[in-house]
C-alpha cells in the first residue's frame, strides 16, 4: 500500500493484560464484589466464562475465584464440565449471595472490571491525537467527495495533524459540517477505549456503541485457527471516536452523568471522545451564549485535562486528548472575546465556491442523480438567476436545484431533464421572498 495515500496510522501500542491482582491496581473489595454481583447477575459458573463476563484473563480471574473461596462467598460446584474443558465449578455460598446483594444495593455496575484513571492515563498517551501526522494526499482522499479550494487543504492540514482546536466559519451551506465529517475520515487508525474507568471508589462507564464504532481484533497470525486478543479485553479495540453536537449542546452536557438508581455515573462526550475528534457544529444556535461554551473548553484547550466532579462535590482531573473542531456562520468577533479566540489555535474560513467550482459541484451532483447537463439551462442560470443575488455561489445549491427539478419531473410524469423554466421553478422554492404578511 502507498504509505502516501493511505489513512493516517499510528501503531497505537496496545494496552497490555493484567497478570495479577496486584497489576489491576483496583480496590481488592471492589473486584471482589464486581465480581460477586456479575456471577449474581449473569448467572455465570465457569472460570472462563467468569473471565470473559469481567473482561479479565484467566488467571487473574482464578485468583479473586480462589480469594472469594478463602472468604466462602464461592464455593466449588464438586463437577467437572465436559463442555468447558473440565473446569470446575463455582457458585456463590449464602454468604456470598448476601454479599452480592448487598453490593448491588450500594451499585448496580456488574461486568467488565474497570480501569483505574491512572492506568487510563498512559494508554491515552500511547494513542494521543496529537501523535497522528496526516499528509496532504490522505486528506485529499478523506476529502476526495468534497471540491475545494487547494488553499484550504493547506490550512486544514497542519491544523489536523496539531490535534488542537479547529474553528471553521463561513455562510451557511458551504461544506463545514462534511469537512469536518472529512477530517474524521482522514485519521484511519485504531484505539482502545475502556468500557470503564475507576475513579475513588466511583465507577465510570465510558464505552458507549453509539459513539464508538468497535474495530475487528488484530491478530498475531491471520492463518491460526483461534484468534488471540493480545490485548487488555477491558478495552475495546474502535476506531477514533467522532462525537458531533449542534445547537442541541448544553454546558450540563460536559458533566458527569450520576444514575441514582444505577449508583454509577457515565462519562460525558468530550471524555468519550478522547483520541478521537469533538464536532461543535453550528456553534450560535445553543441555548448557551457561545462565550459560555467555549470558556468551559479553555482549561481543557490549554491544559490537556479536564476537570469532573462527583455527586459529593470532589473535583478531579481527566486526560483531555481531543481534536475539537468549531463549526458557526458567524463571524468570530461576533460572538467571541479576543481571549477566546486566542485559545482557538487555528482559524478558517470556509467561503462559497467560485464560479469555476460551483460548476464543478453542479456537473458532479448532475452526473450522480442521473441528470443530463443542459448549456441553455446553465447559461441562464449564470447569466439570468445569479445576477439577483449578487453571484454568490454556495455549495449546497447544486443539490437543492438538482432535487427541485428532479421533483418537478417526476410530479409532471416527464423525462427527468433541466430547463431555463425548471430552473426558474426551482430557483422559487431555494428562497423566501422579501414580503410583508398581512395578518
Amino acid at each position: 500500500m502507498n504509505m502516501q495515500t493511505a489513512p493516517a496510522q499510528t501503531r497505537v501500542m496496545a494496552p497490555p493484560p493484567p497478570s495479577s491482582i496486584e497489576e489491576m491496581r483496583l480496590p481488592v473489595v471492589m473486584m471482589r464484589d464486581i465480581l460477586l454481583k456479575t456471577m449474581f447477575r449473569k448467572n455465570v459458573t465457569m472460570v472462563t466464562e467468569v473471565a470473559e463476563a469481567i473482561c479479565l484473563p484467566r488467571q487473574v480471574t482464578q485468583e479473586l475465584i480462589d480469594m472469594s473461596r478463602e472468604q466462602r462467598l464461592l464455593e466449588a460446584t464438586g463437577t467437572l464440565n465436559a463442555n468447558s474443558g473440565n473446569e470446575m465449578g463455582y457458585q456463590l455460598t449464602d454468604a456470598g449471595k448476601a454479599r452480592a446483594l448487598d453490593a448491588l444495593s450500594q451499585s448496580e455496575y456488574f461486568g467488565a472490571m474497570p480501569v483505574p484513571l491512572s492506568v487510563y492515563r498512559e494508554q491515552v498517551k500511547r494513542q494521543s491525537i496529537r501523535d497522528i501526522q496526516i499528509t496532504r494526499a490522505q486528506l485529499t482522499t478523506a476529502m476526495g467527495h468534497l471540491i475545494l479550494p487547494e488553499d484550504l487543504l493547506s490550512n486544514l492540514g497542519p491544523a489536523v495533524s496539531s490535534g488542537r482546536s479547529i474553528l471553521m466559519y463561513g455562510p451557511p451551506g458551504n461544506g463545514k459540517s462534511s469537512i469536518s465529517n472529512g477530517i474524521r475520515d482522514a485519521m484511519g487508525d485504531k484505539i482502545y477505549v475502556p468500557r470503564a474507568i475507576e475513579y475513588a471508589g466511583q465507577v465510570i462507564t465510558v464505552y458507549d456503541p453509539i459513539v464508538h464504532s468497535a474495530a475487528e481484533v488484530e491478530v498475531d497470525d491471520p492463518n491460526a485457527l483461534r484468534r488471540r486478543r493480545t490485548f487488555d479485553t477491558r478495552y475495546v479495540r474502535c476506531e477514533r471516536p467522532t462525537v458531533i453536537t449542534g445547537g442541541e449542546l448544553s454546558l450540563s452536557m460536559l458533566d458527569l452523568v450520576y444514575n441514582p438508581t444505577a449508583r454509577t455515573y457515565q462519562a460525558p462526550l468530550q471524555l468519550k471522545a478522547t483520541g478521537g475528534i469533538f464536532i461543535v457544529d453550528d456553534l450560535g444556535r445553543q441555548a448557551e451564549p457561545p462565550q459560555s461554551l467555549v470558556n468551559r473548553w479553555i482549561v481543557p484547550l490549554e491544559e490537556s485535562k479536564d476537570i469532573l466532579a462527583l455527586q459529593s462535590g470532589e473535583k478531579f482531573e481527566v486526560p483531555f486528548d481531543t481534536l475539537v473542531v468549531f463549526s458557526t456562520n458567524f463571524h468570530p468577533n461576533e460572538i467571541f472575546d479576543q481571549a477566546a479566540l486566542r485559545r482557538i489555535f487555528y482559524k478558517i474560513k470556509i467561503d462559497g465556491p467560485n464560479q469555476e467550482n460551483f460548476l464543478k459541484i453542479f456537473a458532479l451532483v448532475a452526473r450522480k442523480k442521473g441528470m443530463q447537463l443542459d448549456e441553455a439551462t446553465l447559461v441562464h442560470l449564470l447569466k439570468v438567476k445569479y445576477p439577483t443575488i449578487g453571484n454568490i455561489y454556495a455549495n449546497y445549491q447544486p443539490v437543492f436545484l438538482i432535487d427541485q427539478m428532479i421533483s418537478i419531473c417526476r410530479f409532471e410524469g416527464i423525462p427527468l431533464q433541466m430547463s431555463p423554466a425548471l430552473i426558474d421553478r426551482a430557483w422559487a422554492n431555494m428562497f423566501v421572498k422579501d414580503e410583508k404578511i398581512v395578518k
